[in-house]
């Protein structure tokens, strides 16, 4: 099985001064999910080449078993220095595609075109499709074939409000996950603050938060599974 696992290129963390990316956990727990599984494993980016890390994601309070494998392997760091540039592939040579999360695709994958059309062809094309934590959020400009939002009616999940504000970010980050998915037709629930919680609706799935990072793969695992690609 072939997964696309879509990174940020956004480093910035809006005009705070402060660096953002991709949150380290989302990254290497689904990595390693899929790589025991035996997957054959892309990454890719807007940019291409090294996608940047959130350096919070890497303090100790936050390191796991996962994303200590990931730093001391070399292939997977092989990897992360040299990801694909986003508009170079196409959805027709995946499986499937994860998208993790960190505050850096709130800033650039969710405006991406590149991003757009490909999560438009996963969707219409019934292959399954995981984003966790921030990454729901761009599912935001997503369409169906009638122009309908792809979210509207959809049962999902994503970094709630609640746990943004635990963050202090609320007025820095360019958008709200839970209030831009609300906003467009979705159905969004939620677990406590940074429990673990996945949501499948169809070959959708979202998780809420960097916990449910290894849970939304493992789902999406079952799903690719079922599906028979």
């Amino acid at each position: 099985m072939r997964v696309l696992i879509v990174l940020t290129s956004h480093d910035e963390l809006g005009d705070t001064g402060r660096k953002t990316g991709f949150w380290l956990e989302e990254l290497a727990a689904p990595y390693y999910r899929f790589k025991d599984a035996g997957w054959e494993i892309t990454l890719a980016s807007p940019k291409g080449g090294r996608a940047p890390l959130d350096p919070k994601s890497n303090e100790e309070q936050f390191k796991t078993d996962q994303t200590r494998r990931f730093e001391a392997d070399a292939d997977a760091e092989a990897q992360l220095e040299g990801t694909v540039r986003l508009d170079t592939v196409s959805a027709d040579d995946f499986d499937t595609v994860f998208y993790p999360g960190g505050h850096g695709p709130l800033w650039d994958l969710a405006e991406d075109e590149a991003s757009i059309r490909l999560i438009e062809r996963m969707a219409a094309s019934g292959k399954p499709l995981a984003l966790v934590c921030h990454a729901p959020g761009v599912l935001r400009h997503a369409k169906r074939p009638d122009g309908r939002a792809l979210v509207a009616g959809r049962r999902v999940t994503g970094f709630t409000d609640s746990e943004e504000e635990a963050m202090g970010l609320t007025k820095v980050v360019p958008f709200l996950v839970e209030d831009e998915l609300v906003a467009k037709g979705a159905d969004f629930s939620k677990a406590g603050d940074f429990e673990s919680y996945v949501v499948t609706d169809g070959p959708l799935v979202t998780g809420q938060n960097p916990a449910s990072s290894g849970t939304a793969a493992a789902e999406l695992i079952a799903l690719v599974g079922k599906s028979g690609a």
